[in-house]
């Protein structure tokens, strides 16, 4: 039988279908068969440690033979599966029955073959004895001349008949597809919530002559209770090497800077060292492990910034002159990428010496690694060389499978793309950027089932460099929207330090802030600002919160859209049939967002209850996981007020009025044959 358009699969299948560990993963392929006889198919998978799990494979679009089923991936490591197709012979034999016996054709003959099937079934000595007993009882039955024919066939779909082959059909011609990979890797490779700050900033303070004392990997340390008490798991600081001097920029990206000004991070290179040292500002190779295992206590772990570049003073630029491109007039290029310009750091020319070059970067990721860093946020990938990151990643993970490479590449979809399919586990996005209702409807559907099977997105709301016309004139209300929507949307997002406070003031013709962090200290007084109520981290660490108490929010692939009559409410519900919230119920999730910082929109919601598990003519419960309030709703015309000024966005918990799920929902179990 054909088995075709297998997936979970990477197009082209040159790589592997990624998953991490926890993720509910579907699986599935088209099966047909010429004729009109009933298919069945199944999905067999295999876990490395030798664990076994088959499922039955339902119609995912009926009338386009496209059968699939959801399996939970728990364990990291490399799992197999293939798709069984086969004749379904009893359905087969109950359609034709179903249709000739009341109407009294070729009843004799159609009871007959009934009985061949579970007379077959009886003396299979694979199948439980008790199966074979009942297979017995209802050939005796279907052989009965003197019961009633359409008794003999209730008989033959009875409950336990129906289960039994539910569990094992009758099946003839059985059709395997190839054994297929899956590279499930760890929990935090595809799961969770970042925050970004800059060492330096915490506990800096300013002299009276205008020079600075930078704040140290100790000083650091005392934030790092703080962000963990907000919900986020990983901690990702900007490079902390020393910093070149030659052509620093001063404040905002200006040529100009002055002697107390510390530079960009990202000029990494100096006397002090290069991508192996680490700032005299900071502190010590002691004071980062310090860093480390107080950030470890906290329950966080460290994401590095890993920039394959160099200052103009780093010592590269004499040691190997050849990783770079001189210019006609004996300069080296420095990095631009228009219109913004970088003279203070010089891109690596990855053409002169591969070997090199492939060697340097697997000495320094060691190094790190060793110190105790498993995370890797890594600066411009997609101006490197796709067979570069393939060799690289792949040559660490099979050292350290636990370590994760997160790419920051606003580029062109093909190298994203290119990225995730080689190895990175985790990818920035166009979010930032994607702000209306139909741009995220678009965004967000294709990050779900479009790209799933290798793109890991990281929600970013903002970055250093990222300050979006929409935060900038949007207020608290784009702020806290935006936040809601990265962080029920995809397993992972991440903010960078100073959203909290909603800093919106840009550099004037950018979309950066103002005195933008990347070129000066920016100490920030979070107490006061939570005292004041200029805070919005209640609000994150209730997101986060939320985040941790239903897992539905923890999954990528789940995400379904529904309507609205209004142009500016989004709607999206989060559910996998058999995940649960600690409580026990089932997880559904609906999320009701106003995407209008500006206004308060009335509007009329409508949904597929299906999608989260529901018969269609069903009421329910929606309780709103941030305010706790709660209403009843139904498939169509829920009446819905999105004030921006207080409360933007609905977070709902779906239950039933009653409290009972369908049956299907609750337990797992399959039920039905194609």
């Amino acid at each position: 039988m054909p088995i075709l358009d297998i997936f979970p699969s990477v197009p082209g299948q040159r790589w592997l279908p990624k998953a991490y560990a926890g993720e509910v993963v579907p699986f599935g392929a088209v099966v047909f068969r010429e004729g009109h006889d009933a298919v069945g198919s199944r999905v067999e998978v295999e876990g490395p440690s030798g664990q076994k799990s088959e499922r039955l494979l339902t119609a995912l679009e009926p009338g386009t033979d496209r059968f699939g089923a959801l399996e939970r991936l728990d364990e990291p490591g490399n799992w197999r599966f293939r798709i069984r197709a086969y004749a379904d012979d009893f359905a087969t034999w109950e359609h034709t029955a179903a249709i000739k016996l009341p109407a009294g054709l070729d009843v004799d003959v159609t009871l007959a073959i009934g009985r061949e099937l579970f007379e077959a079934g009886r003396v299979d000595a694979t199948r439980p004895d008790a199966q074979r007993v009942l297979f017995g009882k209802v050939a005796n039955t279907l052989g009965d001349g003197a019961l009633d024919p359409l008794d003999r066939l209730a008989a033959a779909t009875s409950g336990p008949v129906l289960e039994a082959l539910a569990a094992r059909p009758f099946e003839s011609l059985t059709t395997y597809s190839e054994w297929r990979q899956v590279t499930v890797e760890r929990e935090r490779a595809g799961s969770g919530s970042w925050y970004e700050f800059f060492p330096r900033s915490i506990g800096a303070t300013k002299n009276d002559d205008g020079s600075w004392a930078s704040g140290t990997f100790r000083t650091a340390a005392t934030r790092l209770p703080a962000v963990a008490a907000m919900g986020f798991d990983v901690l990702y600081m900007p490079p902390i090497h020393p910093i070149g001097k030659n052509f620093r920029k001063g404040p905002n990206n200006t040529l100009d800077a002055g002697p107390f000004d510390p530079g960009s991070p990202w000029a990494i290179g100096g006397a002090a060292g290069g991508h192996d040292a680490i700032h005299p500002d900071l502190g010590t190779v002691a004071d980062f492990t310090f860093f480390l295992k107080a950030a470890k206590k906290a329950g966080l772990e460290v994401a590095l910034d890993f920039a394959l570049q160099a200052s103009p003073d780093h010592p590269w630029v004499t040691e190997h002159p050849e990783w770079f491109t001189t210019l006609p007039d004996g300069t080296i290029a420095y990095a631009e990428n228009p219109p913004k310009k970088y003279q203070d750091i010089y891109p690596i020319n990855f053409d002169n010496d591969p070997a090199g070059i492939r060697a340097e970067t697997l000495r320094l990721l060691r190094y790190w690694i060793k110190l105790g860093v498993r995370i890797f946020r890594v600066d411009n990938p997609h101006t490197k060389p796709l067979d570069f990151w393939e060799y690289v990643i792949h040559t660490i993970n099979a050292e350290y499978p636990e370590v994760v490479f997160l790419a920051e590449a606003f580029t062109r979809p093909a190298m994203m793309q290119g990225l995730a399919k080689v190895g990175y586990q985790q990818s920035y996005t166009y979010f930032t950027w994607r702000n209306t209702k139909e741009e995220l409807e678009e965004f967000l559907y294709g990050l779900a089932h479009t790209t799933d099977s290798f793109f890991r997105p990281n929600l970013w709301v903002n970055t250093p460099d990222i300050l979006t016309q929409y935060l900038q004139f949007g207020g608290q209300a784009a702020y806290k929207i935006r936040a809601a929507i990265a962080a029920t949307a995809a397993p992972t997002w991440a903010m960078y330090s100073g959203y909290e406070l909603v800093e919106n003031v840009a550099r004037p013709g950018a979309e950066e802030n103002i005195d933008n962090e990347k070129f000066e200290y920016r100490p920030r007084d979070f107490e006061l600002a939570e005292q004041t109520g200029q805070s919005i981290a209640p609000y994150i660490t209730r997101l986060n919160a939320t985040r941790r108490e239903h897992p539905a929010l923890r999954q990528l692939r789940n995400l379904e859209l529904h309507w609205s009559d209004d142009d500016s409410i989004l709607v999206y519900s989060k559910f996998i049939a058999g995940e649960f919230t600690a409580s026990g119920t089932p997880d559904a999730i609906l999320v009701v967002a106003n995407v209008d910082p500006h206004s308060v929109r009335e509007s009329s919601v409508h949904f597929d209850v299906s999608k989260f598990g529901l018969p269609d003519t069903e009421q329910f419960r929606v309780t709103d996981l941030i305010t706790g309030a709660s209403w009843i709703w139904g498939v169509a015309n829920n009446f819905v007020r999105l004030d921006a000024f207080t409360e933007p966005v609905h977070i709902l918990h779906v239950e039933p009025i009653d409290g009972v799920w369908p049956e299907e929902n609750s337990n797992a179990t399959d039920k039905a044959a194609h």
